[in-house]
């Protein structure tokens, strides 16, 4: 299986994945949500492995926004919902291995899994 890249084309993470797989000649797709979709389906496979929590981005501006009832109420239900209209929520990058996924850039994972 190929390594996919998940994210949003102008994040800065993004970015540093990207020049990171590039200099260590990894082979990859990129997957941005904006402009090629996050299906439900995609959505549920990617909580399936990493849990709604941790890809909730609680630092990120879209979070930020929120009201404040929505952010204090928040369960799996409401966040996947979330996550199908704000794909920014989600934090980045994801990426798919093949064998594993990975969320947020780290060098040291990046080594270890590639």
């Amino acid at each position: 299986m190929p390594v996919v890249l998940y994210g949003i084309k102008n994040c800065d993470t993004i970015k540093k994945a990207k020049n990171w797989l590039v200099d260590n000649g990894v082979e990859f797709t990129f997957h941005d949500y904006r402009k090629d979709g996050l299906s439900t389906q995609l959505v549920n496979t990617l909580e399936d492995s990493l849990g709604w929590e941790v890809m909730v981005n609680k630092r990120g501006t879209t979070w930020r926004k929120l009201p404040d009832d929505v952010k204090a109420n928040i369960n799996k239900e409401s966040a996947l919902a979330l996550m199908l209209e704000n794909p920014a929520i989600i934090k980045r990058p994801i990426l798919n291995t093949g064998k594993t996924l990975l969320i947020g850039f780290s060098t040291t994972d990046y080594k270890e899994h590639l």
